[in-house]
């Protein structure tokens, strides 16, 4: 984790341009909604092998919560595996590494560095041992209450500087008392968001996806869960392995609408869904940013969805309705990030062009229809008898939803829940885990899997053109579609301050703008994309 490797974001825009101009009955030219889906990857330069970073310190600041509740003895199993687990990502940190663990019952105790403690223990050999001991000594009893765990992580990690602060929760219980927390699981959360990344687990056969979904979509982690007390250990350590193979901490999207045009939601769609809140724009940025945390060496997507009013637009005509940034805050280490991309429309009278739906669109929508049918499914099975033929209509809508989207991890899944392959029909004999199971499978995304690459024909056809599989001319982007650039197409003259001036409405920018940034938002330079 002290090692400086340049690292590389990508960022790709997919949508469907087109957008209704048509008016109402009424005359009136009601806003309309552009979806774009946002495809950001951040990957390792192949090749560099860097030196330490002068000034750095670890990357990561690590919480570790046990739920010590009563139940966690039924089986004693339960707790055994708790032990282990934690022990197991203990001995996983580097040395210099910022930690604790947590008890979790009523209240949060500090296990180690011991009680009263208000700063963290610093990893190396003598405390990785001391808190083993400590570790193996927990017992069980009290309730669950686990806003005042999340509470007591907060303030732990509160002043830490290393960049990536992060929490592992397990539970095996619902929650319960929070009734009588200091401090409930909503406020808790509200206070956490943005403070860290937290990662849940369930154990045994009672926890509650739900319970682990909330808490994981508010605060940037996923939610997991264990069939088998013993897979726990080698899970832990699988996460706390991705944990220091952290590439970028912390990564923001910075939208800046043109005048007209409104952000209306950012979420990540792959791979799962979490609302992103806006905040203000970093030093010299404009518009809003959305921060997203803890990134590995991955691809994630998000939806943007804008609102614009076509009045007075032209027709048939690449307007720019944002601009996407890609912003990295300094963590000691070199990023190189791509350059910021349009979001666009294309005003159209065409109904047939309006209505054609970008496949990234389509693919979220299908999940959250197979979330909602594996919801549906579940609360008709627990009325028994009498939500039988809803728990199996359910449940083969769900079969059929994700074989629509090839996402093999749930089709799996499902069938763990289906009688015989093929019935759509619920299995008897199933516990309320077994659901909870599945929910959490449901809440997984995938992207689509890639086109499979067809080898070329073996000579040029006789008008030609390329034979069909083949790949494009050198330069040329795939489909013939036209790729903006500086040196295509006529460009705007650049004024000798260093700006570009909009011949439309005035607009002033840098340089390197490829759309007017204001009221119009055409083209300055290159050819539409």
């Amino acid at each position: 984790m002290t090692v400086a490797e340049e690292t590389e974001v990508t960022l790709a825009v997919g949508q469907q341009k087109e957008l209704p101009v048509v008016a109402d009955p009424d005359g009136r030219h009601p806003d309309r909604e552009m979806h774009a889906i946002l495809e950001i990857g951040v990957r390792g330069r192949p090749g560099r092998t860097g030196a330490p970073v002068p000034g750095t310190g670890p990357a990561l600041a690590e919480v570790l919560i046990v739920d010590t509740s009563r139940s966690m003895l039924h089986p004693a199993a339960k707790l055994h595996a708790a032990k282990d687990a934690t022990v197991a990502a203990v001995r996983m940190l580097p040395d210099g590494t910022a930690f604790a663990v947590l008890s979790g019952r009523f209240h949060a105790a500090l296990v180690h560095p011991g009680p009263g403690s208000a700063v963290l223990a610093v990893a190396g050999p003598a405390e990785r041992e001391a808190a083993e001991r400590a570790v193996r000594i927990l017992d069980a009893d009290g309730g669950t209450a686990i806003g005042t765990w999340l509470d007591l992580a907060r303030r732990l990690l509160k002043d830490q500087p290393a960049p990536v602060k992060h929490v592992l929760l397990l539970t095996d219980g619902r929650n319960e008392h929070d009734h009588r927390a200091a401090m409930a699981l909503d406020t808790a959360l509200d206070a956490c968001e943005g403070r860290f990344v937290c990662d849940a687990w369930g154990i045994g056969d009672d926890w509650d996806a739900e319970l682990l979904l909330r808490i994981t979509r508010r605060l940037h982690g996923r939610a997991h869960a264990v069939r088998a007390e013993s897979e726990l250990p080698a899970a832990y350590e699988e996460l706390v392995a991705g944990l220091l193979g952290t590439a970028v901490p912390e990564l923001r999207i910075r939208l800046t609408p043109t005048p007209g045009t409104v952000v209306r939601q950012v979420k990540q769609v792959v791979p799962n869904e979490q609302e992103l809140p806006p905040v203000p724009a970093g030093p010299g940025g404009r518009g809003a940013e959305y921060v997203t945390r803890a990134w590995g060496e991955e691809v994630r997507h998000f939806q943007v969805v804008l609102t614009a009013d076509p009045t007075g637009r032209e027709t048939g005509e690449d307007l720019q309705l944002a601009a996407v940034e890609i912003a990295v805050p300094d963590f000691g280490r070199p990023v190189r990030l791509p350059a910021p991309q349009p979001v666009l429309v294309r005003w159209t009278d065409q109904p047939l062009d309006a209505s054609r739906q970008h496949p990234g669109v389509r693919r979220h929508e299908l999940y959250q229809q197979a979330g909602a049918a594996v919801a549906h499914a579940y609360r008709a099975w627990l009325r028994g008898t009498d939500g039988r033929d809803t728990a199996d209509r359910e449940l083969a809508r769900a079969l059929a939803l994700a074989g629509e989207l090839g996402d093999a991890q749930l089709l799996g899944a499902l069938r763990l829940i289906e009688a015989a392959p093929g019935t759509g029909r619920v299995r008897g004999g199933l516990k309320d885990v077994d659901w909870q199971h599945l929910i959490l499978s449901s809440a997984l995304t995938t992207p689509p899997e890639p086109p499979p690459v067809r080898p070329p024909a073996s000579g040029p056809r006789a008008d030609g053109a390329a034979p069909p599989g083949s790949d494009p001319p050198a330069g040329d982007p795939p489909g013939g579609a036209a790729v903006p650039s500086g040196s295509a197409g006529p460009a705007v003259p650049v004024r000798p301050d260093g700006l570009v001036e909009c011949p439309d409405c005035r607009w002033l920018g840098p340089a390197d703008s490829v759309y007017c940034g204001g009221d119009c938002g055409r083209l300055l330079r290159g050819s539409p994309a």
